[in-house]
């Protein structure tokens, strides 16, 4: 057979092609009856291999059973478990790896075990099942009815490539490797996700105070409270005559014209974009970003906030917004990257969805957020050290962020390359 486009340079020799059931014994789960589920002993279900590649040992079942029946349905280290029965097509088939913390943990009726039975490397076998050449295998010939469905037949008549047992090794060890960097660089994006709520909370005063509980070192003083219209300008976009239609846009050109995928919880986003000419621009009335304007989407996905800062006006110096954004535009009494800050956090975001209107496509008009309240520190100095730390955090989460999109981008150029 064919080997894989990319290797360890020090292997060499021909990859094989072996059935699962000339590997290893295949075997069904136990069916439980309703009057032992809820009790008793642990056992493995499709929802502790659903996505994964190692069983998730959280949320196990538990069911009564005989200890014949332990005996018998006892998993071991390294057994691979498949998803036997599944609602949708992508699902059935699914495999994960028994950790030496489940042996002799039970598996369902919905699952099948293969014990191999040639000395596979383990980190290997997580992440075999998972390339295209065995899934295409199972998802041509999972049955329908209910649910789709695989069966000891169809899984033992797999075709599996395998290398030497070394080569196994260095590939399951490179695979572990890149999954154990995507785990760490996903836990620090929720740790500061979560950090981030948490200061939001403490950082800005809870209903009916006028200071916050959390403040930095040298602020003292109460808080103020405004409506926005008396912070900011709110411009509405341009629904006049000369609005775009469908064949002023291009895919490159003078003026960039946001549409709702441009505006996300995460601020901008610039992979989908759609130009205007300069002259098409010029015709337009309100709309047009200056930099350090604020823009709110207010129809249809509510509350997206982006700031048009320096950096983004150097890269992108024309914008216009369309009909479903406001801009909010800063007058001196407030700084507004804490501003920006404020409107994404939840004291802010409850305020929006309280003013919004419309089940179908929800809606936001200009008055309303108008009439928006902003607390705020009355030292410029503090909104200034407020609006820095939260875009601190901001950063540190968009490199996480950004790493994790990398290790998942390697990760599946690799998959196609190191298999067959």
């Amino acid at each position: 057979m064919r080997n894989p486009k990319i290797r360890f340079k020090e292997y060499t020799k021909d990859w094989e092609q072996r059935k699962l059931g000339e590997m290893g014994s295949l075997k069904n789960g136990m069916n439980f009856s309703k009057d032992a589920m809820g009790r008793g002993y642990p056992f493995v279900n499709l929802q502790n291999i659903f996505g994964k590649n190692i069983i998730d040992v959280n949320n196990l079942g538990k069911a009564e059973a005989s200890t014949q029946q332990l005996k018998e349905y006892s998993l071991e280290k390294g057994d691979v478990l498949f998803v036997r029965s599944s609602v949708k097509l992508e699902g059935v088939g699914e495999a994960a790896v028994v950790p030496k913390t489940l042996e002799n943990t039970t598996y369902s009726g919905f699952v099948i075990r293969f014990r191999d039975e040639v000395g596979l490397d383990d980190n290997f076998k997580k992440f075999v099942f998972s390339i295209k050449s065995v899934r295409d295998q199972i998802m041509a010939q999972a049955t329908n009815s209910a649910n789709k469905n695989v069966s000891q037949t169809i899984l033992g008549n797999l075709a599996i490539p395998v290398p030497e047992f070394e080569e196994q090794e260095k590939i399951g060890s490179c695979f572990s490797s890149l999954d154990h960097l995507l785990t760490l660089h996903q836990r620090k994006c929720e740790e500061i996700k979560t950090l981030k709520k948490y200061m939001f909370q403490k950082m800005f005063p809870q209903d009916g105070m006028n200071i916050p509980e959390i403040r930095f070192a040298g602020f003292t003083g109460d808080w103020e409270q405004r409506k926005l219209s008396e912070l900011v300008e709110v411009v509405d976009g341009d629904r006049g005559k000369n609005y775009p239609i469908e064949s002023d846009f291009t895919t490159i050109g003078h003026t960039l014209f946001l549409n709702a995928s441009n505006v996300t919880t995460n601020g901008f986003l610039f992979l989908e974009n759609q130009y205007i000419s300069e002259e098409k621009s010029n015709s337009m009335g309100n709309g047009r970003l200056q930099e350090d304007d604020i823009i709110i989407t207010s129809r249809g996905s509510l509350g997206h906030i982006a700031w048009y800062n320096t950096d983004i006006s150097r890269k992108i110096p024309y914008v216009r917004i369309n009909s479903g954004m406001l801009i909010l535009r800063k007058r001196e009494e407030i700084v507004t990257s804490y501003l920006y800050h404020y409107m994404k956090s939840d004291k802010g975001q409850n305020q929006i969805l309280f003013m919004s209107f419309g089940s179908a496509q929800p809606q936001l008009t200009k008055k309303c957020m108008e009439n928006l309240k902003v607390v705020f520190p009355k030292d410029i100095n503090e909104q200034h050290r407020l609006g820095q730390y939260f875009s601190y955090l901001d950063h540190l989460l968009t490199l996480h962020q950004r790493k994790c999109e990398e290790l998942k981008k390697m990760k599946k150029f690799m998959f196609q390359n190191m298999f067959v």
